[in-house]
């Protein structure tokens, strides 16, 4: 692969709230939380947790905490990320390595044809959400990725490079 094939993957990749009704593989999981775990993080402290919930019930009893239920209840799989405190030194760091490990994630997934999104607006609910999964408190709730196969192909455009460049000093 060289740096176009990148490039093609970053700039493809769409946040995807439609999916058929196809079962991920388990090995195509797996990937997808590999791809997370390679991310960079300060001192290398990997300082994020997974939970892959697949079960209908528990993803049911999840949608209520949050606006976009029905992402939720009809994604295939959910992918929550967890901060795990005890392992941190700094929250910001922390927190921006916790983002690169999503980010690999959902590059890596868009290019084995698997569609997700990034749920941040159920951070809202994050002691409701953990005490569902009956997660320690240790463990604080950092994202939700819904994933399945698209069943959409959304539209998508970028400010241009002009109006996100504050100062440049060649």
């Amino acid at each position: 692969m060289d740096w176009t094939d990148l490039l093609n993957i970053i700039i493809s990749r769409r946040s995807i709230r439609k999916y058929l009704k196809k079962d991920l593989p388990g090995d195509i999981i797996e990937t997808i939380l590999e791809a997370g775990r390679w991310a960079p993080s300060g001192l290398n402290n990997q300082p994020w947790r997974f939970s892959v919930i697949r079960n209908t019930d528990v993803k049911n009893k999840l949608s209520i905490l949050t606006n976009y239920s029905r992402i939720v209840k009809e994604c295939n799989v959910c992918i929550a990320l967890f901060y795990d405190v005890s392992s941190g030194y700094n929250r910001d760091k922390d927190l921006m390595g916790i983002g690169a490990c999503i980010q690999n994630m959902l590059l890596s997934a868009h290019s084995l044809g698997v569609g997700t999104v990034w749920l941040g607006e159920i951070l809202k609910s994050k002691a409701e959400f953990a005490a569902i999964l009956g997660i320690e408190d240790n463990y604080e709730l950092a994202a939700v990725i819904a994933l399945g196969y698209p069943d959409e192909s959304p539209k998508s455009s970028r400010k241009s490079m002009d109006t996100l460049r504050l100062k440049d000093f060649p």
